[in-house]
């Protein structure tokens, strides 16, 4: 029974998504709400992200949108290192700080700005040996930065018990096709 879940996938550009009212972002996160109740039912306490743009802000807008029928869910932001959001587009960083004066916890691994990619290997470690489960927007035939989360995920997942549930394109179609009929 995973009480802590961390939920990261693609970013937008990956997915095609350029515009903050994009029509496949409500089919994204009705999949997220969907798997995300889903582990609430089953006793899921915390919801882990590291606060990049895509899957993981948008599962960051579905935790506050469960959190009235799951008061006990919380959100942690913990990102790899200061200020990511620095050289991030105007509407982009309001959505991000929205985020993060609505979590319940924000911290990050590395107390200094980018450095280099270690930061983002420690972060996937990290994720990883903090959670239970993890919650992947992730498709093995088109790879993308969610890539290097879920092979550091299968890893761990060799000597210690560890949740991976993904959510793919197939999944994605689905979410659609209910919605349309």
């Amino acid at each position: 029974m995973p009480t802590v879940a961390t939920v990261t996938g693609y970013k937008p550009f990956e997915l095609g998504i350029f515009k903050h009212d994009d029509p496949a972002i409500k089919y994204i996160k009705k999949a997220l709400s969907k798997a995300l109740s889903q582990l609430a039912e089953e006793g899921l306490e915390w919801v882990i992200i590291s606060g990049q743009l895509g899957v993981e802000l948008w599962a960051a807008e579905v935790v506050f949108d469960l959190i009235p029928v799951y008061p006990e869910l919380k959100l942690g932001v913990i990102t790899p290192f200061l200020n990511q959001e620095e050289n991030w587009k105007e509407g982009n960083k309001e959505l991000y700080e929205s985020v993060l004066m609505q979590a319940d916890f924000v911290d990050s691994l590395s107390k200094q700005p980018y450095v280099g990619p270690w930061q983002f290997r420690n972060k996937n470690k990290f994720f990883v040996q903090k959670s239970d489960c993890a919650l992947i927007l992730y498709d093995v035939e088109k790879e993308g930065s969610p890539k290097f989360f879920y092979e550091t995920s299968k890893m761990y997942q060799q000597s210690h018990p560890y949740e991976i549930r993904t959510i793919d394109f197939y999944d994605l179609q689905s979410v659609v096709e209910d919605e349309n009929f």
